[in-house]
């Protein structure tokens, strides 16, 4: 059995925006290709403590380096108040040949950075082809440990990003944010509304558990990255052309599409899967008139592959623990 640390990941994680990135685009081709097995996450849940939830994400992914995981992922909120990280997460890595385990991998970093390269991806895939300056600037709405890995992988892929604002709840938590941004213009909004029309490329990634955001104060032509999912009210994901990672998986669990399904009796507000779009079966082109809403429900086959990557980096770097007696 293989351990790897935290210390380890990020040792061979920092500066591998764009190959993270490649990796999980291949991984939503595949997935469009059904070459992988994504069961549904598992949700363990406290009756006492609704916020709180530990997620069970088993997949599989073939190909030429085939790879079966499951990532144990717990979101707490509360522990930002005692100054502790919201995720916490390991990720088991088992042998696609004996079914054995064979590698232990600190899953928090992993997470938030195919996350984050599964955000990057969508932006430059769904803003291609615009002439008029979207690229330029992003609205970060929720100024966390996520935010923060999406615009690091937004600038790898967007380097005409020149611009961001910032809005959080906490406006303490956007300007310990904006204080560690370098080499950008920043901006912190007082308002969500006015945090949602300063640019037509937003990332909303918070802590929400149901609807708070409309949007009616997005300019056309806005890509939005609703990346917590419970964000949109229903009126907006019905307005909006929707781009999703997996339909099934993200029409569940309360998310604001789940919530547009129920309302509708249908899913005829998607438009299209993510792995379709970049295996070139569907095309989404950037529309300057319309509202582009990318919701990933964030598919364990990435948090496989990208394990797969930092697995064989390692056997590479020979970092981690190995513990030959483990069984």
């Amino acid at each position: 059995m293989l351990i790897l640390r935290r210390k380890d990941v990020l040792d061979l994680l920092d500066g591998a925006e764009e190959a993270l990135i490649q990796t999980v685009s291949r991984t939503y081709v595949a997935h469009a290709a059904k070459d992988t097995s994504v069961p549904h996450a598992a949700f363990l849940r406290f009756p006492d403590e609704a916020r709180n939830r530990i997620i069970a994400l088993p997949a599989y992914v073939g190909g030429e380096r085939p790879v079966a995981s499951v990532k144990w992922i717990a979101s707490f909120p509360g522990n930002i108040d005692q100054g502790l990280e919201r995720a916490s997460a390991a990720i088991m890595v088992n042998s696609t040949r004996t079914g054995r385990p064979v590698a232990m991998v600190e899953g928090s970093v992993i997470s938030a950075r195919r996350t984050a390269a599964s955000a990057a991806l969508a932006a430059d895939t769904l803003t291609s082809g615009d002439p008029g300056g979207v690229r330029d600037g992003v609205t970060l709405i929720g100024c966390g440990v996520i935010n923060f890995e999406i615009l690091r992988f937004l600038r790898s892929r967007l380097p005409e990003l020149a611009a961001v604002t910032l809005f959080d709840t906490d406006r303490a938590r956007a300007e310990a944010f904006a204080a560690r941004l370098a080499g950008l213009r920043v901006e912190i909004a007082d308002d969500a509304e006015s945090a949602l029309a300063a640019h037509r490329l937003v990332s909303v990634a918070t802590t929400a558990a149901a609807p708070h955001l409309s949007t009616a104060s997005c300019r056309p032509g806005t890509v939005l990255l609703h990346i917590s999912l419970r964000d949109l009210d229903v009126p907006s994901i019905l307005a909006a052309r929707n781009v999703v990672d997996d339909t099934d998986h993200v029409c569940k669990a309360a998310t604001s599409l789940d919530l547009a399904q129920q309302a509708t009796g249908d899913r005829a507000f998607v438009h299209a899967e993510l792995g379709d779009v970049l295996s070139g079966k569907v095309a989404v082109p950037y529309d300057a008139a319309s509202i582009t809403v990318f919701s990933p429900f964030g598919l364990g086959a990435l948090d496989a592959a990208v394990a797969a990557y930092v697995l064989d980096s390692a056997a590479a770097k020979e970092l981690g623990i190995q513990v030959p007696d483990f069984f």
